[in-house]
């Protein structure tokens, strides 16, 4: 670890010049006797390293001391993927990879190239939840990671909502991890796809399988989304909405399912509402989506959500009395 820790600095002090001990403790996660000690050991193994006293002071390398020690390990190559994903990198556990193997490409590229991706670093940022919406709990992300290199058999305690809701278990063999708009997903065998934080409890089996050679990740999943926009699923709402609903449904669920909710839309009653379908991730997540429809929306199936938003409007009744 204190080698690692040691290249870790150098690279620092490469990539960005002057650093204080206090920085580099933060950057590195140790404490500044620590760096100060760090620093010794690498003066005394030749690196041309001094420090400059004073309130902007801190170490420095010798103008033009450049180390070529910015070999990749396999860990922190897979995890250059994940570069710009900082938070689902450290939900899988590559967190530090991360962090090492950025240092070390950073330090590896020409200096007109190091400071064009610290400006695109400065300019841009990926943030995948949507607004005011927490990330999942994900406490199996890491488990179902780490089988799903090594290519190990799974067993699931798996919540769903439909055909009929309740907790079933299940044989998997994981194909693939997807982050979809802060939400995690776990492609497996079939194929089928599980939201991870619906997994109520996982274990790695002795068992390992044999990877199909024409599964594409990247294929499936958008066939996956292209079939859940359409409501091509099993998993879907029937309501009945009013003008009004209807006119305020893109902003609900979004143009594209709205665009196709409203073509699937039976004939206007006497009163102008319309019966559609809707698609449905889950019973809560549908709740409280359909929720902000208020009176421009009757649900009719299934009959978890109906009995979901009748419990919740009852409640909300009793706050409100009059």
């Amino acid at each position: 670890m204190r080698a690692s820790r040691l290249l870790s600095l150098l690279l620092l002090l490469q990539n960005r010049g002057r650093m204080s001990a206090a920085r580099l403790a933060t950057e590195l996660g140790v404490t500044s006797r620590t760096i100060y000690r760090d620093v010794e050991a690498l003066a005394a193994a030749g690196v041309p390293i001094y420090a400059e006293p004073g309130p902007t002071g801190g170490y420095q390398l010798m103008d033009g001391y450049r180390t070529r020690l910015t070999g990749l390990t396999a860990d922190e190559a897979e995890s250059l993927f994940l570069t710009g994903m900082p938070q689902p990198a450290a939900e899988l556990g590559l967190g530090a990879q991360v962090a090492a193997a950025e240092l070390k490409l950073m330090a590896a590229l020409p200096t007109p190239y190091r400071e064009a991706s610290l400006r695109i670093r400065q300019r841009f940022h990926l943030d995948a939840p949507d607004w005011y919406r927490e990330p999942d709990a994900v406490p199996h992300l890491l488990a179902a990671a780490e089988a799903l290199w090594q290519d190990r058999v799974i067993e699931v305690r798996y919540r769903r909502w439909a055909p009929r809701p309740g907790e079933v278990t299940r044989r998997l063999q994981p194909l693939g991890l997807v982050l979809k708009a802060g939400i995690w997903y776990l492609v497996a065998a079939g194929p089928r796809t599980y939201r991870v934080s619906s997994i109520v409890e996982l274990r790695p089996l002795p068992e390992t399988f044999t990877r199909p050679d024409d599964f594409d990740l990247a294929t499936f999943w958008q066939g996956n989304v292209e079939r859940y926009e359409q409501a091509d699923t099993a998993e879907a709402a029937v309501i009945r909405l009013s003008p009004a609903g209807l006119a305020a449904l893109p902003g609900i669920i979004g143009p594209k399912a709205a665009r196709q909710a409203q073509n699937n839309c039976q004939p206007p009653d006497a009163y102008g509402w319309q019966q559609t379908t809707i698609p449905m991730e889950s019973v809560p997540h549908a709740a409280a989506m359909l929720l902000r429809l208020g009176p421009d929306v009757q649900v009719l199936a299934p009959e978890p959500l109906v009995a979901q938003l009748t419990a919740t409007v009852r409640a909300m009744a009793r706050l409100y009395p009059g």
